[in-house]
């Protein structure tokens, strides 16, 4: 008898065992460590210089939270198709009011999330040693010593369509010239280096300047012109849902136009825009534990 309790019991034990390790092999008594992953996020990216520092810092505190990160460079009707199809997850560059029809043509899935920063400011510019020309009607009986050229980025970016209307409203005897922004800045840069008069497309953050010494004009005459911008973060619908604590820290972003100019023009200067940004996060983790609500 005490030799066949003694197989009972042994058997027992191995049986408990047993079940212990299939238990364990087969993640029902799983102790919650194995933290399901992240999906990957991504960012649009226009080619617009003011659209690189928040995009990089955007990334890489997301990274550091854990989420693969990728870029997708385009035009801005490309961007927000791919924000509309879901695509692309994230735009950090969406300026009002100068992009607000793409935002009503997809407003069924793309909404803004935050606020990055107000009161950019855009329009005509000149050098600051045309001293007299400080409006747009300044302008009026010296279009000659410009080309009668105004000189701006491509026609299709919607934020140039005040350009014609101005020289409409004005009366100037001027065309507007588009190119690249690359080779708009090239032409600018080109007669300043001579103190030549130009006129050119400007706006604000952007490192020109600070490299060309230039100056926007007013425009007393036609105020509704070249009003002031501001600057959203705007996202696919699904990414609250997909991403929570991503959009929890997109929705407390915000950065100043300084900021984001100083950055602009370190890149401009040969910078890493990676570096720039790592220098930018490490200067500012305050803020950023503070929109990740992490403090």
């Amino acid at each position: 008898m005490k030799i066949k309790t003694i197989i009972i019991v042994v058997t027992l034990l191995l049986s408990i065992t047993m079940y212990g390790c299939v238990s364990s092999s087969d993640g029902s008594n799983d102790t919650g460590d194995n933290k399901e992953e992240k999906p990957t996020l991504t960012f649009g990216k226009t080619p617009w210089t003011s659209t690189v520092p928040p995009t990089k810092i955007a990334k890489k505190v997301l990274e550091d939270m854990g989420y693969k990160v990728k870029e997708k460079q385009a035009n801005l009707g490309v961007v927000f198709a791919g924000l509309s199809n879901g695509d692309v997850n994230i735009f950090m560059d969406y300026w009002e009011p100068q992009h607000k029809h793409y935002l009503e043509e997809n407003s069924d899935s793309v909404k803004i999330v935050s606020t990055s920063y107000k009161d950019a400011d855009w329009g005509l510019a000149v050098p600051k040693y045309m001293k007299n020309v400080n409006d747009v009607g300044d302008l009026k009986g010296k279009e000659d010593t410009v080309n009668n050229e105004a000189l701006a980025i491509a026609e299709s970016d919607p934020a140039v369509k005040d350009i014609p209307k101005a020289i409409d409203k004005y009366d100037l005897d001027m065309k507007m010239v588009n190119s690249s922004e690359a080779a708009m800045l090239a032409a600018a840069k080109e007669r300043i280096d001579k103190k030549k008069p130009v006129v050119l497309f400007g706006w604000r953050p952007h490192s020109m300047f600070n490299q060309l010494d230039i100056k926007l004009l007013t425009n007393n005459k036609a105020p509704n012109l070249f009003s002031s911008s501001t600057v959203h973060v705007v996202a696919h619908k699904g990414l609250k849902e997909k991403a929570p604590d991503a959009y929890k820290f997109l929705s407390n972003w915000s950065i100043s136009i300084q900021d984001i100019e100083d950055m602009i023009t370190k890149i401009d200067k040969g910078k890493n825009p990676e570096d720039v940004a790592q220098t930018w996060i490490d200067n500012n983790q305050d803020k950023i534990n503070k929109m990740k609500g992490t403090n």
